[in-house]
């Protein structure tokens, strides 16, 4: 871990301990004391922390696309891959864009906010339109703009996550995303090229850099397993294996409101785990742009997911009854 990564979490620690935080127009005021979940913002990230422990950062400056890093356990395990954010021995090097966990797409309106190539887009931080600690739950709102290669405004977004103080081991974070056609018509394009996006950690890939099996599984609500799960339909799914000598899991849960619900899964062998509504011709060899997805000028669509970080495989983190359990509490 570099000097300013270990000094930026010790801030972070000690502005949680005496309780200081940001509340932007529109949120609560935050919690007076380092128990329950606590939000706070420095100069590019929030820290999210649970009782005063780390449990994430939201990076929103300087960066092509706002993402959280790192994702930690309660036994502060690393749920995700940590390159490119740091270096460590024995993880590849692929994929530079994939930051973690995200949100983005491939094509909008022919522009890709997915990758960082040098054409490439950037969702840029606009401000916080909430970021409110609490006992139980914590809450970050976040407006951004989406940004093509010369400048153009492509559309809008406005992103809100919460987090649940934990009881146990496990983590609960709901992240919801509306897009806004806020700049004339948008079309979100046919492509596996995003979006709702998280890149594990290294020991839990399905398949080892070599092609060699993997110490890793795949199971998603249909019963479909491991390398059968790409492409495929599921209201859930869920990606697990060791992490730090014990297993691990994360479900992300595709909610029935969602267009297009159950999604498809662009989950890959190599670890990178994403619900993608758009890509049919890629998942099911449609006509190219059958998965196109226009929103007229000043209509919005909105996805809702939630990430399950939990200890085991699926059927001991009972994967299938907590997704009954956010349909019923999330209508």
């Amino acid at each position: 871990m570099s000097p300013l990564r270990k000094a930026r979490l010790t801030l972070g620690l000690i502005l949680a301990g005496v309780g200081i935080a940001g509340c932007a127009t529109g949120g609560s005021s935050t919690s007076s004391s380092n128990t329950g979940v606590t939000l706070v913002q420095t100069n590019d990230v929030v820290q999210v922390s649970f009782d005063g422990k780390l449990f994430t950062e939201y990076h929103f400056r300087d960066v092509s696309r706002p993402f959280l890093y790192p994702i930690l356990g309660a036994n502060g395990e690393q749920f995700s891959r940590r390159w490119p954010q740091e270096t460590v021995p024995d993880e590849e090097h692929d994929h530079p864009h994939h930051h973690a966990l995200w949100w983005a797409h491939g094509d909008a309106n022919g522009v890709d906010f997915w990758s960082e190539e040098k054409n490439a887009g950037r969702t840029v931080h606009q401000s916080f339109a909430e970021l409110s600690s609490g006992k139980e739950t914590g809450v970050l709102t976040t407006r951004n703009r989406w940004i093509a290669k010369d400048g153009k405004v492509i559309a809008s977004d406005e992103r809100t996550m919460r987090f649940y103080h934990p009881h146990g081991t496990e983590r609960v974070m709901d992240f919801e995303v509306t897009v806004f056609a806020s700049n004339g018509d948008l079309t979100l394009g046919d492509t596996k090229e995003g979006s709702m996006a998280l890149r594990l950690a290294e020991s839990m890939r399905l398949t080892k850099p070599d092609k060699q099996p993997g110490a890793g599984h795949i199971v998603n609500s249909a019963g479909v397993r491991d390398g059968e799960t790409w492409g495929k339909r599921a209201e859930w799914c869920d990606y697990y294996g060791p992490v730090d000598g014990h297993t691990v899991g994360v479900a992300i849960f595709d909610h029935p409101s969602n267009p297009r619900h159950p999604t498809w899964w662009h989950v890959r062998d190599y670890g990178l785990f994403a619900a993608n509504p758009f890509g049919l011709h890629d998942f099911e060899k449609k006509e190219k742009g059958a998965g196109n997805m226009k929103i007229p000028s000043g209509q919005s669509v909105t996805f809702r997911y939630r990430f399950l970080f939990h200890e085991g495989d699926t059927e001991s983190a009972h994967v299938a009854d907590q997704f009954s359990e956010y349909v019923k509490a999330r209508k």
